[in-house]
């Protein structure tokens, strides 16, 4: 009896937990479905009260009005290259350095890891100005090399990730390798980096969806419109029908802006909660 009514308690448990978690769901995820309901209304249905969530006529044409009053599928290509390239710089500088704070020893390792923490704490704001002066003063304003150069040097908590990462591999393979005659990149590169596939598949991620959705940056440095990403070209909407907002119009082209991230984090989020757990366990 008392085993029969510890399995109902867990039962019970377990149900009020799933209730709770598909709640918490649906007030969630309550924008995207008025997001995608918009995309598919016309403007009529969109200012009637109260909200039709269901459209009495699917609008796709919304969807094909995007490309066909903006530069849209230049957008999404600008975007790509700056996330190509983003993501590329920062795996290849924060691997690398996070292999030298985690492996390599050298003088003031442990004091240059604190300052690379630290700059977590610097607002982008806060240096903004100054990297405005320099990129222009060297020529790289309404280019793409202020968002894919800076990359390569790193970015403080992928640094961090890596670190973390690569103190878990153990010593005794490191030792046997360079007993084999191995080079420290190529340590690197053939056991480091295949070991740590979860924190590469995190770092990637968190990569693509900052130069993704970063609108601060392309905003400051780009003036050409062929040049401006999807972060900005969403923009172009809110001006677009003869100084009104054409709701339908920029929630289609929000949906689409949106579709890459999504479809990136459901095919690697296993990868990614893996990464995120093993690089939160203190070495």
């Amino acid at each position: 009896m008392r085993a029969l009514g510890m399995r109902r308690t867990r039962m019970r448990d377990t149900v009020l937990l799933y209730v709770l978690l598909w709640a918490g769901t649906a007030v969630l995820m309550t924008p995207f479905f008025w997001m995608l309901s918009t995309s598919l209304k016309s403007m009529d249905e969109v200012q009637t009260w109260p909200i039709t969530w269901i459209p009495a006529h699917l609008l796709w044409e919304n969807y094909l009005a995007v490309f066909q009053r903006t530069p849209f599928a230049r957008y999404l290509l600008n975007s790509v290259i700056i996330a190509t390239g983003g993501i590329v710089g920062t795996l290849i500088g924060s691997a690398l350095a996070g292999y030298g704070f985690a492996r390599l020893r050298f003088p003031g390792r442990d004091f240059l890891f604190f300052v690379n923490l630290t700059t977590l704490m610097l607002p982008a704001w806060v240096v903004i100005v100054p990297h405005f002066m320099m990129f222009k003063w060297i020529g790289w304003l309404d280019t793409y090399l202020p968002f894919i150069v800076p990359a390569f040097f790193g970015n403080p908590f992928h640094i961090f990730l890596f670190r973390q990462s690569f103190l878990g591999v153990p010593r005794e393979l490191e030792d046997a390798a360079r007993i084999d005659g191995c080079s420290t990149l190529r340590i690197f590169l053939q056991i480091f980096l295949p070991l740590s596939r979860p924190v590469v598949a995190t770092v990637g991620i968190f990569a693509f969806y900052y130069y993704w959705n970063d609108l601060l940056y392309p905003l400051v440095y780009l003036q050409s419109q062929l040049k401006f990403p999807v972060s900005l070209g969403l923009r172009m909407f809110q001006g677009s029908n003869a100084g009104m907002i054409h709701y339908p119009r920029m929630m289609a082209a929000s949906m689409i802006a949106m579709m890459p991230p999504i479809i990136l984090f459901l095919l690697a989020q296993r990868l990614f909660v893996q990464g995120v757990v093993i690089t939160g366990v203190e070495k």
